[in-house]
């Protein structure tokens, strides 16, 4: 494997985790926004005798 090649496929590694990241950190602003979305559960909702 020439010094190139080596290059290459360090740079294709890099693109690949580049990738995976920005998917988990999409999922977690969805999430974040999902849950900001969602209304508030009442505090007062159950009733003490």
């Amino acid at each position: 494997m020439s010094k190139s090649d080596a290059a290459a496929a360090k740079e294709q590694r890099l693109a690949a985790k580049l990738r995976e990241n920005l998917k988990r950190r999409k999922d977690q602003a969805r999430a974040r926004a999902a849950r900001d979305d969602a209304p508030a559960p009442e505090a007062d909702t159950v009733k003490k005798p």
